[in-house]
């Protein structure tokens, strides 16, 4: 399963690209103005930083208004996605899109008939989220599965990327489920590797060292 991170912030993309954790960007115009930076100086700097997709998202509702920022988007780096919202102009713009050898990203899906329209239209991936569906106190991840189910009945090329992603047991279900993607937020991916009893570990074995070490110099 490869990790895209989730966020503009392009320190935290250079420490998980180092750490081999980083195989592409998702980005969204709430996480673009956090950095208080233009842009196009955003995602050239991502996409300079990490060599995967970087998904890039406008705020265009028809279907003239999101070309009219597709194509504008794909011009800023090679390896630029375009993040499209789940509706009838989106559906038609990922069309339009994927004719041009434009890679698309269908944001905002929230049902299986949703998915199966974004991969009919051709999308290059289609994000579910997940954790705001947690929050209607419906099951995010029974999604993915359900997804997962219909894309290999039909053997569709378009990769799920599981998003709206809160800790890491939503990376360990989505991973269990065969989705190809999980996009990560820095703080949850910090946690993957975090355990209280690797903690333990480590600190019982210095400390046993230690013991040794003073042990052999009386």
């Amino acid at each position: 399963m490869k990790f895209f991170l989730d966020t503009a912030n392009v320190d935290s993309i250079k420490k998980a690209v180092e750490l081999g954790m980083c195989d592409g960007v998702t980005t969204n115009p709430s996480l673009i103005m956090k950095e208080g930076k233009d842009h196009k100086e955003v995602i050239q700097s991502i996409a300079k930083a990490v060599k995967g997709p970087v998904s890039v998202e406008g705020i265009g509702d028809s279907y003239e208004e999101i070309m009219k920022e597709a194509l504008e988007f794909a011009k800023w780096a090679p390896n630029v996605v375009i993040k499209v919202p789940m509706t009838k102009d989106g559906l038609r713009a990922v069309r339009s899109l994927t004719e041009k050898n434009i890679k698309t990203n269908v944001t905002l899906v929230f049902s299986v008939g949703q998915a199966l329209l974004a991969a009919k239209a051709g999308a290059t991936f289609v994000s579910p989220f997940v954790g705001r569906l947690d929050d209607i106190s419906e099951d995010g991840m029974q999604l993915i599965y359900d997804i997962m189910h219909v894309y290999i009945n039909y053997d569709y090329p378009t990769e799920v990327i599981v998003a709206s992603v809160r800790h890491p047991m939503h990376v360990v279900q989505a991973a269990k489920s065969g989705a190809h993607i999980a996009t990560i937020p820095a703080e949850v991916l910090e946690k993957l590797w975090k355990h209280p009893l690797t903690d333990k570990g480590i600190a019982q074995f210095k400390e046993d060292y230690k013991k040794f070490v003073e042990g052999r110099k009386k």
